[in-house]
């Protein structure tokens, strides 16, 4: 509010959705420089017991106990119809897991975690004295390096802590804009200390929900409740990479029946990227067809791509018109437009792999 953010209600929180500066310049600042996203409403969760990345398999179709110490993996819960209850991060913190999990399925996952893992095996705690932010931006290394100097070498979705001005802090190279950057756990107590800090820093501005959301839409990333959810299976979402080799093999998640047949043949439809022709954008919910007028699919995300200069769109269609080049209309307000199916992402990542 000091900054003179518009607050929205979102997952329970007063979340800023755009500063002063607006939604375009935020999301090409951080194109370009460096922004700052407080995404404490997200949750945090610590999985601790000695077969924790086992048990955890069992939820989810990730290899949990491959993960190297100090690396991250982006996995699901799965439903037994192979449905999608919420995407998560999992990370080998060394003596424990450390799950991020969506802030509108925190809850849920806290009880689905507690109700499926043997509670005198493994302690699920969630983590509510932390807060997370965000530091996403081609020049997010830049500010880590003089902060701390030890996290510019880290990779992506990788792991470790640092003491930032006397704050110990965890540090995960991720993000949800495409860019490189950092995800920084911090105790609630020093989040606001930590967030001026780092927006002390020259390159570095906030950035609110609406970028946000234009910025990982031109990343292709999904978001949960409009790209998955429990209708939807991973290998529809186009996230079978998630899925590695042993898992695939051996299943023991729930759904794997329904994957591992997917995996196979293939789905009967795909999440793929959309440009449309013009400057009309096609939102959420909006008919896609054939160039007969026949129903394929539907958006599930979409709107204006401030590093595109246009419109874009994500959805789903059925398979045999998922692949790249596709024509298909856009059915806006009643009226059929023109666009076709593209490779996603939109933006390169800029992910630093070393």
């Amino acid at each position: 509010r000091e900054l003179g953010a518009k607050m929205v209600p979102f997952a329970g929180y007063d979340m800023p959705v755009q500063y002063p500066a607006g939604i375009l310049a935020e999301h090409l600042h951080c194109r370009a420089s460096a922004g700052l996203f407080d995404v404490s409403h997200m949750g945090q969760v610590r999985l601790e017991g000695a077969d924790a990345a086992t048990r955890l398999e069992a939820l989810v179709p990730a290899d949990v106990a491959g993960i190297g110490v100090g690396r991250t993996r982006y996995t699901q819960f799965t439903d037994d119809s192979g449905g999608i209850l919420d995407d998560l991060m999992v990370t080998n913190a060394g003596g424990h897991l450390f799950l991020v999990v969506n802030a509108g399925c925190k809850a849920q996952d806290i009880d689905h975690l507690r109700a499926n893992l043997e509670p005198r095996r493994i302690r699920v705690e969630p983590l509510s004295d932390r807060a997370l932010l965000a530091l996403q931006g081609p020049k997010a290394a830049d500010v880590m390096l003089r902060l701390a100097p030890g996290a510019a070498g880290m990779k992506f979705m990788s792991f470790g802590t640092a003491t930032i001005a006397g704050m110990l802090v965890w540090l995960t190279r991720s993000g949800y804009t495409g860019e490189d950057g950092w995800e920084i756990s911090v105790p609630a107590a020093d989040a606001e200390r930590l967030a001026r800090l780092l927006l002390a820093e020259p390159e570095v501005k906030p950035v609110g929900l609406g970028a946000r959301d234009s910025l990982r839409l031109e990343a292709g990333l999904c978001l949960y409740g409009h790209d998955i959810d429990a209708s939807t299976s991973p290998i529809e979402a186009d996230l079978a990479w998630s899925i590695q080799k042993r898992r695939r093999a051996e299943g023991g998640f729930p759904g794997a029946a329904r994957i591992k047949a997917e995996l196979a043949t293939g789905p009967k439809r795909r999440r793929v990227g959309i440009l449309p022709e013009g400057k009309a954008p096609a939102r959420e919910h909006t008919e896609i067809t054939d160039a007969s007028g026949r129903r394929i699919g539907e958006v599930t995300s979409g709107g204006f791509g401030p590093s595109l200069g246009g419109p874009l769109a994500m959805g789903y269609v059925e398979a045999a018109h998922a692949g790249a080049g596709t024509s298909v209309n856009l059915v806006v307000r009643g009226t059929p437009r023109p666009a076709r199916i593209v490779a996603m992402p939109f933006v390169p990542h800029r992910y630093w792999r070393g």
